[in-house]
């Protein structure tokens, strides 16, 4: 590679929400930037996780100086446990403290943590890597500790935007500065700017913690019983807020939530989190108090079934339940594929006689990414020659790439980049090289890309149309049935109903044993293929069909 050469690969983050994920490279060496995961949706059936493809990392391993993470969110550090076990030991995980205490806890229990050296960075650190030096700037956003990037690159300066909002009188004093950002690119502008997309489609400028407060303040005043909110448990601010607000008004707080409990843990310990005196955690027991004077801080804002939330609703919590009185405040924006859940979620909860209140109706949760007019501050600030919009579907692509337009940038200058296209940049061009592969990777359970189209394909053709299993045991010299066939149907039709159906299939499991069964190997392929057409000619349906024949 050229000493003057930078090549970015993004591997993911760009056509998804989530997954953000990017590789460069120099000739003096290789940097990942952030290494997150994306949460499955319906068409991922009994999968956990899905995760970047490594196969280019693993490429450059021997020449991977570290890994610079922007801030602690999943999108952004979820699929490190998956990573590490991939690189050689000793890589160096570059982030603020918080991220870094996320990060250690993933890999501590996954017993990888000796793996890996954690390097905590500030806004003064200067990160020389690969021919690059990272800069940190402090942005704001849903979780402390977050940071855009300045990098002075071989090909010219370039600022990766990070997750941030603009919030001119930020709760916790962290901000984002633009001047930062401003000064780091020079009078010239930055050579490259990559942006957050994922609120490019809402105009105007997102709402403030300052309002949030405000209006879950009203919502306290107004409760008359026990008021229940769930939040994503990495949001500090918002956690600070609801003690806040408990302790001001004489309630006390009753958390509830693995990942809460270790996420108050850590900030409280970091100094970014103070906790009242007192507050309680279910697991340990449940004080006896008036409804008007608890607030339980619960997980499950994406109606995660085994939540907290989820299981009080569904009266599978030993300690909480939901009852009548309550005011339940969903203080968080569903990810995408999560409407119905929480949907489902929240008519169980009126169902139970609660009161809920949400995003659409209250101002009670405000976005940690910016919207359209904040985006556009961003890219007046950094003045960009070539911009890149990333963090987003593919559509959020496209309005930042208009957004930018109208920003003065030239259309050639404006890339769409998509996962697996390599960015080439040299000190007075760029490329664009031949795409490499990116295939996301499935998780399910232990099983790391074990579970592909194929196998999600069978998943669903179970769901939808069931399987039919078809058992026998055949003379090997005769050819003759000594058993069978049993035909066992699960999930496809229930079998008093429709007895004659597989009586008739019986019959033409016994035709095929009579024609082929000197060719054993091939009967089960065609008793298979022979009742998936009567199936479908009698009943409209095609189940998966299963023969096991044995010979004795």
């Amino acid at each position: 590679m050229d000493s003057f050469t930078l090549t970015i690969t993004p591997l993911g983050g760009l056509g998804e929400i989530g997954l953000n994920c990017q590789l460069w490279e120099t000739a003096g060496g290789a940097v990942m930037l952030d290494c997150g995961l994306m949460f499955p949706d319906d068409e991922h059936l009994g999968v956990d996780v899905i995760i970047p493809s490594f196969e280019a990392v693993s490429r450059v391993r021997d020449k991977l100086t570290g890994i610079v993470l922007t801030h602690g969110h999943e999108d952004h550090i979820g699929a490190l446990p998956w990573l590490v076990r991939e690189l050689n030991k000793g890589i160096r995980i570059y982030g603020s403290d918080l991220t870094l205490a996320l990060v250690e806890h993933k890999l501590r229990e996954r017993e990888i943590l000796s793996r890996v050296e954690l390097c905590s960075v500030t806004a003064d650190t200067a990160l020389p890597l690969a021919d690059m030096i990272f800069h940190f700037f402090p942005v704001c956003h849903s979780i402390p500790e977050g940071f855009g990037l300045g990098v002075e690159t071989p090909v010219g300066r370039i600022v990766h935007s990070g997750d941030f909002k603009i919030d001119p009188h930020p709760l916790d004093g962290t901000g984002t500065d633009l001047q930062i950002f401003r000064n780091f690119a020079g009078e010239q502008g930055a050579r490259l700017l990559f942006s957050d997309s994922t609120n490019i489609m809402r105009p105007g400028r997102s709402f403030t913690e300052r309002e949030v407060k405000k209006s879950l303040g009203k919502l306290f005043d107004a409760a008359g019983g026990r008021i229940i909110i769930t939040l994503f448990s990495s949001h500090i601010q918002r956690i600070q807020e609801v003690f806040d607000l408990a302790e001001e008004r004489g309630r006390t707080v009753i958390i509830s939530g693995k990942s809460l409990a270790g996420n108050i843990d850590t900030a409280r310990d970091l100094g970014l989190l103070k906790p009242p005196p007192v507050f309680f955690n279910a697991h340990n027991g449940v004080p006896i108090l008036p409804d008007n004077k608890v607030v339980l801080l619960v997980t499950g804002a994406q109606g995660e079934p085994l939540s907290a939330l989820s299981r009080m609703v569904m009266g599978g919590h030993r300690q909480l339940g939901i009852r009548g009185g309550d005011t339940v405040v969903m203080s968080s924006r569903p990810i995408p594929g999560n409407n119905k859940a929480i949907s489902r979620l929240i008519n169980e909860i009126y169902r139970l006689g609660a009161e809920v209140i949400y995003e659409d109706i209250n101002a009670v949760h405000a976005s940690g990414h910016a919207y359209s007019e904040e985006l556009r501050d961003m890219l007046l600030a950094v003045r960009p020659r070539i911009f890149v919009p990333v963090h987003g579907e593919y559509q959020h692509l496209v309005k930042h790439g208009r957004l930018a337009q109208l920003c003065d940038l030239s259309p050639e200058n404006i890339i769409l980049l998509e996962d697996g296209m390599p960015l080439t940049i040299t000190p007075d061009s760029f490329r664009i090289e031949a795409r490499v592969p990116v295939e996301y990777t499935l998780v399910d359970g232990k099983g790391v890309g074990d579970v592909g189209v194929a196998v999600l394909r069978e998943r669903r053709i179970l769901g939808d149309e069931g399987i039919v299993i078809v058992v026998l045991v055949i003379d090997s010299a005769t050819g003759s049935i000594l058993h069978g066939p049993e035909i066992t149907s699960k999930g496809f039709v229930f079998e008093q109903c429709y007895s004659y159906v597989l009586e008739d299939a019986k019959c033409l499991v016994l035709e095929e044993i009579e024609t082929a069964w000197e060719r054993t190997q091939y009967t089960c392929e065609n008793i298979r293929s022979s009742l998936r057409k009567f199936f479908k000619r009698i009943l409209g349906r095609e189940p998966i069909v299963i023969a096991i024949i044995s010979e004795i």
